[in-house]
């Protein structure tokens, strides 16, 4: 595949939305002579957190069609399909790793997609604090880093809140998808939500998990996975009436 050709800041700013109130530091960085510029007991200025204003998707995106998410975009393959498939839905891809964000906006800029959007963000936060209770049509998840070691189960993107977080932002009758090649992650995603009374599962639509097309994978993981001789796991979830919960985490 041929790498984008690289674009200013200026020229990506209408693929990319930045949350500008996640955290700001109202005291000097305490370090070296700044540091011992201060009073003994002194106490710290606080960190100012101005009111989370949500995502205003029809004012983002410029009309009021549906909106889903990507939670983990990498390389942004999957949504670069989907917008081109679906021009009447909007597609907001979450990434945290700047450089891979940055990737997946360069390949929507320049075929002018109009209805893309990326984010460099911690997928769990922008969930939580800037997505409106019901103002999503679907959530996609395919293929969360597995976390192989104990310590690193922190960093877990799949969890009970996610999950409740998800549902919650999911309108009734919208779709969250799931797809990994790691089986025992599948086995802690689909034990979460399997026992959500917000969900329902619908097995017949497991293939519209991360669906190939015509042009080849949905996602560069898959990809990869399957060369190497791995399997893929798929799941599709409906959003029901019934009220959010957080459950028990399989993995404690």
């Amino acid at each position: 595949m041929r790498k984008p050709r690289r674009l200013s800041n200026e020229q990506l700013a209408p693929w990319v939305w930045e949350a500008k109130n996640l955290s700001i530091r109202t005291s000097p960085e305490k370090s070296g002579d700044a540091a011992s510029s201060h009073s003994e007991g002194e106490p710290e200025q606080p960190v100012a957190r101005p009111p989370i204003t949500p995502i205003d998707w029809t004012a983002l995106f410029g009309n009021a069609n549906p909106t889903e998410i990507e939670v983990g975009t990498g390389k942004g393959l999957f949504l670069l399909n989907a917008a081109l498939a679906r021009p009447n839905t909007n597609f907001f891809g979450i990434e945290i790793v700047r450089k891979y964000q940055l990737y997946a906006a360069t390949r929507y800029a320049i075929r002018n997609l109009p209805n893309v959007k990326t984010t460099c963000a911690d997928a769990k936060l922008v969930l939580r604090d800037y997505v409106s209770a019901g103002s999503l049509a679907a959530v996609h998840v395919y293929f969360p880093d597995p976390w192989w070691k104990s310590r690193h189960k922190k960093r877990r993107v799949f969890t009970p809140d996610f999950a409740a977080d998800a549902a919650r932002a999911i309108a009734t009758g919208g779709r969250l998808y799931i797809a990994t090649d790691v089986e025992e992650y599948y086995g802690v995603m689909t034990a979460i939500v399997g026992a959500m009374p917000a969900f329902k599962l619908r097995p017949e639509e497991e293939q519209r998990a991360a669906p190939r097309t015509e042009a080849g994978f949905a996602t560069n993981f898959e990809r990869k996975a399957l060369e190497t001789g791995g399997s893929v796991w798929r799941a599709v979830y409906a959003r029901t009436s019934e009220p959010v919960t957080v459950v028990a985490d399989p993995v404690e």
